[in-house]
Order: C-alpha cells, then structure tokens, then sequence
C-alpha cells in the first residue's frame, strides 16, 4: 500500500483550533479528518482559524465528520431511538445540521461529510425505512450543489442494508466512510467480506479494532490496533484491492485511555503496526 496515514481529530471548542492541529503534526501526521458534534462552531471564524492553522502546521483536511447534539447511546439499548437520521424525533434536526456540516466544509475545501446513519431498518418495508430515503436524497443533493460527497459510517447497521441504502437513494455522490471496528464491535459483520458490497462506494477510512460483543445489549469493545477481530492485514489488502488512495484515518481519541495505553502511545503503536504494511 502506499495510502498516506492520518488522525482523527475531535473539535468541541473554538480557542482548542490550533491546539488540536498542532497535536496532529507532534504525533507524526499531516493529514486529518476532523468531527464535531457542536454545530454552533460553524461559524466563518472558525472556518478562518482551522484555515489559518491548516496552512501553518502544513495539515490537509480529508473528510468532515459531522455529529449531531444531544445525547447518542452508543449501546443496543438506547441507541436504535437516539442515534443518527435515522430516528424520526431528531431526523429534521440533523438533516439540517449535514447541511449545515456541508456548507462549513465547502469553505475549507472539504469535499466529504461523514456520519453515522444509525440503526437502519433491514426491512424495507418499514416505514421509518421508506421516510429515511427521501430526507437523505434531499441531504445528498444539497451537498451535490456544493462539488461534496455524503459518507456513511458503518456500524450500526449490515453491509447489506447500508448497500441497498446507497442503491435506493439513487444519488453518484454517496458513498461510506469504513469504520471496520464499528462493524465488529456492533456484531453487523466484518470489514473484509463488507468490501465485496461496499468497495466500490470507498470514500474514507477509519483504522480502529475492536471485539464482538459478548451480550445483547453492550457493544463490544474498542482494542489496540492489530489486537482485536478486525483482520487488519485481509483489510489493509482488501483495501488496496478497492483502488482506494486516500488516507488511512486512525481513530484513536486524544482524551481517554485505550486498555493500558495513553493515546499518545496507542497512536505510535498503531503507526509501528501499519507501516508493516505500508510503503
């Protein structure tokens, strides 16, 4: 492979801009996607700071992950009601926000939005499903004005399900952003075999491992890279197989511990380990 590597970072506050990017580039990186689950930072100013400090740190900016406010479950629990657009009580809400997400991005030259869907109905039939793909086409299109993709995270939801997902919506500016730990850790599949439906939508990657769930109600839980029951090796030459060029994100959050590790070191071990198989 000859993917570059990158970091995801998570922005929650405006005076934190340079701060984060800065870490980036500590940590060996100089390519990043960047999350917020705080739609009130897009704002011109913050768009001018992580310009500012994009061009001074030399960082790219390769996707925009866009959350949504409010309290997300991430469980089998709680999570199916609280959970991305597909739930009916915030869908208006946070179709709105991908578009405000997307006209954000435009501005630092962005050209993919990322987030999670949720869990999408397998069966077709059911309402909430057929109500779902008409608020994102409008999504998708909205974003097809700016010269942007729409990704989905995989997790929530089967391989099967998120491609019949894409195919109904109808749209070419759709696509998935490949989480492989969240495929594991929700038990919906595994990353390697989710490429032979979904290889060709490839718009982003996520390096993340972790392990299927042990009961019904919790997700199973997040490893260090190369650890857990993602087959990091299959993947990484599943997905070179795709043709995907851009960056290998790893995410591994900057503000808790993964098992023993700090996240500064569960960072460079995640690089020690990929660039086994990275030229």
């Amino acid at each position: 492979m000859k993917n570059d590597l990158g970091l995801l970072i998570k922005l929650d506050r405006q005076d934190n801009v340079e701060n984060l990017l800065k870490r980036v580039v500590d940590l060996g990186f100089h390519s990043c996607q960047i999350s917020t689950y705080v739609p009130s930072l897009y704002t011109e100013e913050t768009a001018d700071l992580i310009r500012k400090y994009c061009e001074k740190y030399g960082i790219t900016v390769s996707l925009w992950w866009a959350g949504w406010p409010g309290t997300p479950h991430w469980d089998f629990v709680h999570g199916p009601d609280t959970i991305g657009l597909v739930p009916l009580a915030f869908r208006d809400e946070r179709c709105q926000i991908m578009k405000d997400a997307a006209d954000f991005a435009k501005r630092l030259g962005v050209d993919r939005i990322a987030t999670h869907l949720g869990f999408i109905p397998e069966n077709m039939n059911d309402p909430l499903y057929k109500s779902l793909i008409p608020a994102l086409q409008d999504v998708a299109d909205h974003l097809a004005k700016n010269g942007q993709y729409f990704c989905f995270e995989t997790g929530q939801e089967t391989p099967v399900t998120l491609m019949r997902t894409i195919q109904d919506i109808g749209r070419d500016n759709v696509g998935i952003n490949l989480d492989p730990a969240n495929l594991v850790m929700y038990g919906k599949g595994n990353a390697v075999d989710s490429l032979k439906l979904l290889g060709k939508y490839l718009l982003g990657v996520h390096i993340k491992d972790g392990k299927y769930p042990t009961d019904g109600r919790e997700l199973g839980i997040e490893v260090p890279i190369g650890e857990g029951d993602v087959d990091m090796p299959r993947l990484l030459k599943a997905i070179e197989d795709t043709g995907f060029d851009g960056p290998l994100t790893i995410e591994i959050e900057l503000d808790r511990r993964i098992g023993e590790s700090t996240p500064e070191e569960a960072i460079h071990a995640a690089v020690e380990y990929l660039r086994k198989y990275i030229e």
